[in-house]
Parts: structure tokens; sequence; C-alpha cells
């Protein structure tokens, strides 16, 4: 029995761009390639509850509620980035090897 190896296709997208965005991509010697990576780069920036919409379902907002119990936001002292904490306690940080040594 042959195993046959599925191949995907590449679909084509294709968007509007008013003149600035033209403008600004003039240059680029491959669009299609910085296209694809600025695509890829925001969909890992998406927010992982409301994917980009900015808006919660109902039964997000329950249990984004049951979460925000125990959890808060906050600003990062070193960065000054908003990030989820957790009232369990202390947190590590991503600045934490920075930060060591210095007292607050």
């Amino acid at each position: 029995m042959a195993v046959s190896k599925r191949q995907t296709k590449a679909e084509i997208v294709t968007f509007k761009a008013d003149r600035p965005l033209l403008e600004a991509m003039n240059g680029i010697s491959n669009r299609s390639e910085f296209i694809r990576a600025a695509v890829l780069t925001a969909l890992d920036s998406l927010c992982p509850l409301c994917r980009g919409s900015g808006i919660l379902t109902p039964d997000q907002r329950k249990h984004w509620d049951a979460f925000a119990l125990h959890h808060g936001v906050a600003e990062c002292d070193d960065c000054h980035a908003i990030h989820l904490v957790c009232s369990a306690g202390p947190q590590k940080t991503p600045h934490a090897a920075r930060s060591k040594g210095r007292r607050k």
C-alpha cells in the first residue's frame, strides 16, 4: 500500500491598499514575503481571548470575570507594559535577571 504525501496548495489572498500604504511599500523587493511576515507577526500578537476583535462574547466574559476574581492588570515598573498579575503571590517577571540586586 503506497502512502501519498499530501501537498498543500498555496492560496492567493488579496487586499486593498490606499496610496500612502503603496508608497510606503515602494522599494520593497519581495512584497509578498514582507506582507506574509507582517501578517504572521500580527497573528502572534493577537489577544488570546478576543483574537483581535476587542470584544468578548458573553461566554468569554463569564470566564474572564471568574479569572479576574484572582487576577488583575498592572503596569510593569521596568518597561511599563500592561500585564496580568495573579493575586496568589509574587510573580517572576521577564526583567528578573536585570533587576537582581536592585531594591525598590
